[in-house]
Order: structure tokens, then sequence, then C-alpha cells
């Protein structure tokens, strides 16, 4: 059995059996989980800000998010034994609040029943042999186009909070006014941050949020006052979330289940492609894969990152789901489950500092959620353009979305053009049975979105 010098006996199951772990060392692995908590700790800014949409005390959503990354990390940590944190998706999180809330008018309950049902259809995709099945008979170009499309539109968003991108009065968006110095230093928030991403500074999107809050302090801003008021206790007892645990609304979730079903599948199958890409290219990166493509307790893994997402629906989270930015903890030697031990107690002790994250303006998180969307849209270069179904259908996928604000939209329009294109090319082998169950509930999707019978 594996072992770390220096590890107290009852964190030794994080190493047991972990070939790996020979690889690396206790001082190594607290550094990787620093490092990694650095680069995705903008999460716990940023979600909330995102879920405000839903009329949710911001507070409340700080605590949710912190808890959420924690308990899904700690799951990892102990299923796995693999150097991988979890957070509220990107992607996941403004589907629950811009989709489901927002425009379709459902509650908040309603929407975390929705996680639920995603969390468990994919936990039981983990504990069967169903998986590989699910990810062949899932077009990439539309997997694709549906990641760039939320990318976009989280950038749109992260510019729109920031005062980059305005209304005018005839409705067409209009660049912000310059003159404002709050928007002025976001502007300028904006254009430094993808310099530190470039020049490789450990926490970039962390550290651009942290120096445009600062400088929130001597900025004036759009309402009077300076930008950043600082609170006058930065560290506080948290409140309970206690109306969002287990806060499910089955009772609308029945009333308009046709209609919030497609959604649910969203919320499954962004978190299912989300973690197969994330695990395995964080094992790649960490040396632990092995010839024929597998990585150490991979079943384990899935069902982690599934059991997270139901622990998140539980406690008033949208989906949980494995980040990629644990990469940058397996680059500082990262290797095995107490990294990933090590970022769940971050995410913990970020809960008593909740009066400092409210404290952060909507300018400071815009540079990071502008970066998060760009990287997200970087997936349109894996597809085939020989081909010209897979662009269209991406790209169809990606124009609606961001023109209509509407995921559903954009999803429906592409998933309906590569199924018309597959007919009219008679490739009846790549319409599968998971793509037609897809248009299926979209077509229903539709129809009781236009005739608003639900």
């Amino acid at each position: 059995m594996a072992r770390l010098p220096g590890l107290p006996s009852a964190l030794g199951f994080l190493v047991s059996d972990m070939p790996q772990a020979r690889e690396t060392s206790l001082s190594r692995e607290i550094v990787a989980g620093l490092t990694t908590f650095g680069a995705m700790g903008y999460i716990v800014i940023v979600n909330p800000q995102i879920l405000s949409a839903t009329g949710a005390d911001r507070h409340v959503l700080i605590v949710i998010t912190a808890l959420a990354a924690m308990f899904g990390t700690i799951v990892m940590a102990i299923f796995s034994r693999l150097p991988v944190a979890l957070a509220p998706a990107m992607g996941s999180n403004i589907v629950f609040s811009q989709v489901v809330v927002v425009r379709m008018g459902l509650s908040y309950g309603t929407a975390l029943v929705m996680v639920l049902l995603g969390g468990v259809l994919f936990t039981l995709l983990s504990v069967s042999n169903l998986r590989s099945a699910v990810v062949r008979g899932f077009p990439e170009s539309i997997r694709v186009g549906l990641q760039c499309g939320i990318g976009l539109f989280i950038a749109y968003l992260g510019l729109v909070g920031g005062g980059l991108v305005r209304h005018a009065p005839s409705g067409a968006p209009a660049f912000g006014d310059l003159t404002m110095p709050a928007t002025l230093l976001t502007f300028a928030g904006l254009l430094i941050t993808p310099v530190l991403m470039l020049m490789r500074v450990r926490g970039a999107l962390l550290l651009s949020i942290v120096a445009i809050t600062l400088c929130g302090l001597v900025v004036p801003g759009p309402h009077g006052g300076m930008l950043t008021v600082l609170p006058s206790r930065p560290v506080q007892w948290p409140s309970l979330p206690r109306q969002f645990v287990f806060g499910f609304d089955f009772r609308q979730f029945a009333d308009h289940f046709f209609l919030a079903l497609p959604v649910a599948l969203y919320f499954f199958l962004g978190d299912f492609f989300s973690a197969t890409a994330t695990l395995i290219g964080v094992t790649r990166r960490a040396g632990l894969m092995t010839p024929d493509g597998q990585f150490p307790n991979a079943r384990r893994a899935y069902l982690a990152d599934g059991i997270a997402s139901l622990i998140g629906a539980c406690i008033g989270s949208p989906t949980v789901a494995a980040y990629v930015e644990s990469a940058t903890g397996v680059e500082s030697g990262g290797r095995t489950g107490l990294t990933a031990l090590v970022v769940a107690a971050l995410f913990g002790l970020s809960v008593f500092f909740w009066p400092l994250i409210a404290a952060i303006p909507a300018q400071a998180t815009c540079p990071a959620l502008v970066m998060v969307g760009i990287l997200m849209m970087d997936g349109i270069r894996h597809i085939d353009h020989s081909r010209f179904e897979n662009p269209v259908s991406a790209v169809l996928i990606l124009l609606l979305t961001v023109t209509t604000g509407n995921l559903m939209v954009g999803l429906c329009t592409g998933c309906f053009a590569y199924t018309l294109m597959m007919v009219g090319l008679r490739e009846w082998r790549r319409l599968t049975p998971v793509l037609l169950l897809i248009d299926a509930m979209l077509v229903l999707y539709l129809y009781l979105s236009a005739t608003s019978i639900a």
C-alpha cells in the first residue's frame, strides 16, 4: 500500500492502493490543493452573481456555492482518490437561473428538482455499462455547439453586468459609457486579465476579481458612492440556507413535467460530458492514463460526480461537476485524493468570509465571466469541418442561443437541423436512439412553450 511520509494514518485511505502516491509527497499535495483552489476559487464569487437573477439572497447563494463545492470535492476525494475538485458548474448555473427561473418562470425549487433528476440519471449511468453507448450516441457537433453557445452567453452576461454592453433606446446592444469610471475600470480589467492568463499567472481570474474590487474602493460607482464598499465585519458566521435545503418543488415540476423534462435532460447531459472530458483530461495530464485510455477508479470517479450533484441539489445548488482547473494542481504535483481534500477545506473556510465576497461588485466579475466563456468556446476547433453538417448544427446552436438568449431554442434548432441533414443524406446509423429521444422531447418542449399549456 502506498504511503506519504507525514500523512496522518486517519487520512491514509486517500492514497491507499494508488501507485501514483509514490511520485508525490505531503507538502506537494498541499501545494497542489492550494494551486487548484487559486485557479477555481472564482466560482464562489461568480456563481452567486449568476444565480442572483433568481431573486435569491446573495449571502445565501455564497454559502450554498461553497458548501456544494466542499461536499462534492470531499466525495470525489474519498470515492476516487483522484486530485480532482468539484463545484457548481458554469453553464448549468446559467440554465438554472436564466432559462428555468427567468425565461420559463418556474420556481427555484422546480429547478432543483431538474438538477436532482439529472443527478439521478448520471448516478445510475455511472454504475451501469451504458456510459460509452451514450457518448457514442450523442453527436459531437451538437455537444460542442451546446458548450460554445453557453460559453458565449456567459461572456455576454459578463459584459452586460460589467456595464460594457448596454441596451440602446432602440433595444439593440450598444457599447458602454467609458466616461463612467466604473465602466472604464471594467474595460481595463477585461484587457489585462487575458494578459495575466497568457503569462500563466496562477489564479489569474481570482486575482483579476480581487484587483478590480480593491480599485473599486476609490472608484465611483454608477449609482453614487464608491464601487466597492467593505463590510464592517469581514468575517462572520454564515446563515445556513435552510429555505433551500431539500427545497424541492415537486408539485410545480409535476404540473410542468413535459416542459421541464428536456431541461432536466440537459442538466444530465451537461454534467455527463463535462465530467467525461474533465476526468480524462486531468488524469492524462497527471500521467495516470493507461495505454487503453483508462484511469484509476474511473467508475468510482463518475459515481462521485453524480452523487455530488445529488448532494448539491439537496442543499440548493445547480449541478456540481468536476472542474478542469484541477489540472493546475496536477501540474503542481498533485496525484492523490489529498489534493482534493485540501481544496475542499479551503472551500469550507471561504464560507466564513461571505461578507467580503458579497461586497465584490458585478464589474469585478466581468473579466472572469468573459474569460470563462471564451475558454468554453475552445471546443469549436475540434469540429470536423470536412463534413458540412457538423459546423452547421454547432453554429446554429451558437447563434440561436445568443440571439434569443434561450439555450433550449438553440439546442432545438441544432438537433433538428442535424437530424434532417442525416435523413437527407440517408445516413441512418447516425440517427441514434439517444438523438431521436432528445429530438422527441425537444419537439414536445417547443409545442408546450409555444402554446403555453404548461
